[in-house]
């Protein structure tokens, strides 16, 4: 996956309830709808944004540009990295990494929540896999009918 210099990735973390306690499971994803990254903390503050910034580039090379909402960690571990200058903030531009939400949201509630923070880190990356094999992707399906059509 590296090399994709053209992509465009929307970061945002959201609350669980782990046995009472919130943590933040944060998420990457890219201008298609895939999910690159998931990772869970106990924390929402710079250094976890840190980590999960490092975690993300190391696998996925370097975007280019970075969508967030207006946490402040996230400018300040960009700005630790050197790449504060590919940072989009908006208020609506971070909806494709918002509705990414709504499965795994759904599936938590099917699953009452989880236990430990082990099988909270463990089940994201599963269903992102499961997610991104059985998506759609847009992109490729209207150039396939216009192929089947000629």
């Amino acid at each position: 996956m590296r090399g994709f210099r053209h992509w465009r990735w929307h970061l945002d973390e959201m609350y669980v309830k782990l046995n009472g306690e919130m943590v933040y499971l944060w998420r990457a994803v890219d201008h298609e709808g895939e999910i690159l990254e998931s990772y869970s903390t106990r924390s929402r503050d710079k250094d976890a944004a840190l980590r999960f910034m490092k975690k993300a580039l190391k696998r996925h090379g370097l975007p280019e540009s970075i969508t967030t909402d207006g946490l402040r960690s996230y400018r300040a571990a960009m700005n630790e990295l050197g790449n504060a200058e590919k940072q989009e903030i908006g208020r609506r531009a971070i909806n494709r990494v918002e509705n990414s939400h709504l499965p795994f949201r759904r599936r938590e509630r099917a699953m009452l929540r989880f236990r430990r923070i082990k099988t909270l880190q463990k089940f994201p990356s599963v269903h992102a896999n499961v997610h991104n094999h059985f998506n759609l992707e847009r992109h490729l399906f209207k150039r396939q009918i216009f192929k089947e059509r000629r």
